[in-house]
């Protein structure tokens, strides 16, 4: 008869393979295998291993040869199996990644499952399956908007700086508008949340009204100061910014992040601040929202209380307002600055190419 070769374990060896043999939280196929291997270990007949575990001496013997070449770690996963052959000609699959992504079907934008399928006579299937395998997404778009600003690269080192580096005795503010914001009320009470269902609201709304919120986002802690008026003028912005200057320590210098709306260099604007010369605005580049960290702001407020709520009037939707800035100022979130001018400018170098590229 012949004999299968012993297994021998380390100690470490053997502290695992015990644990495993008995742990409940462990596929059983793990444990069972760790099982074979420690009976085989205490001197046990392949045999004797099948037939008290209720398995075939094939199995017993596979794993035996297993750990013998590759001890523990070999018993952790299956062995890599060959699969099936493909069955797709890679002409087809070629023929339906090139028709992916230069091409359109007759009357659409882009290309489904089953446009693509019934152009190439393959099934949905094989569409979602090729996609997948060549990272195609033909259904989403990302929107994009590159800055034609001359003095782009002067007013990113600015803006950056003073996020990465601001000056000493002075406070950075993100400041920026939220105008139009509206109080809508639906036509229809929603449904409540419930288990196995989610809360409904109408698609539909009534209008009632609109306000502008004027913020000002610090970045040294992270608190906001907000103010909601009317209407979005240059008498609107001096009077926000009377509303810093009470707020923000007196002997401190402060450099407010704008951007390029008409309201920010407004003849008596530039009045003002000539008066108040501690106050001092750096613009962002044209078409670089991104660029205020008080947008990042403006989308919390958004997404957790005004975009689901329903609100009679304007003075409903500007207590609202006023409440979520007073709960976000007991603990303020720090928006964090982290990417350089070396890696912003190279992103947008990269796609000022490709634009290029396609004229």
């Amino acid at each position: 008869m012949n004999l299968a070769p012993p297994i021998v374990l380390s100690p470490e060896e053997r502290l695992i393979l015990t644990a495993w043999a008995h742990a409940r939280r462990m596929p059983l196929r793990v444990v069972q295998r760790a099982r074979i291997v420690t009976m085989a270990a205490d001197g046990m007949l392949s045999q004797d291993i099948a037939r008290q575990l209720g398995i075939s001496r094939p199995t017993v013997q596979l794993w035996r040869e297993r750990f013998l070449a590759l001890r523990v770690a070999g018993l952790e996963k299956d062995a890599p199996r060959p699969g099936r052959l493909p069955r797709m000609p890679d002409r087809t699959v070629r023929a339906i990644v090139e028709a992916t992504l230069h091409t359109t079907p007759p009357a659409a934008t882009h290309w489904s499952t089953r446009t693509m399928a019934d152009a190439h006579g393959v099934s949905e299937a094989t569409v979602r399956r090729i996609w997948k395998q060549h990272g195609l997404k033909p259904h989403l778009v990302r929107t994009f908007k590159v800055s034609r600003d001359r003095q782009f690269i002067e007013k990113l080192y600015d803006v950056v700086g003073l996020y990465l580096n601001p000056p000493a005795k002075s406070l950075v503010l993100s400041v920026d508008e939220k105008s139009q914001v509206q109080a809508l009320d639906r036509t229809q009470p929603g449904l409540p949340l419930k288990k196995g269902r989610c809360g409904t609201i109408t698609h539909d709304y009534k209008r009632n009204g609109t306000t502008t919120l004027f913020a000002a986002l610090s970045m040294l802690d992270g608190k906001v100061s907000g103010d909601c008026m009317p209407r979005h003028r240059h008498q609107e912005f001096i009077r926000f910014l009377k509303t810093i200057d009470v707020e923000t320590r007196p002997h401190l210098d402060r450099h407010l992040i704008v951007d390029n709306y008409g309201t920010h260099t407004h003849p008596r604007v530039k009045a003002w601040l000539r008066r108040h010369p501690r106050f001092h605005l750096h613009f962002i580049p044209t078409s670089s929202s991104w660029l205020n960290m008080v947008e990042r702001w403006f989308r919390e407020l958004t997404d957790k209380r005004i975009r689901r709520g329903s609100f009679h009037n304007v003075h409903e939707l500007v207590v609202a307002i006023r409440e979520y800035i007073d709960t976000h100022n007991q603990k303020p979130r720090v928006f964090t600055w982290t990417a350089s001018v070396e890696s912003i400018w190279a992103k947008v170098a990269k796609c000022k190419e490709a634009l290029d590229a396609l004229h």
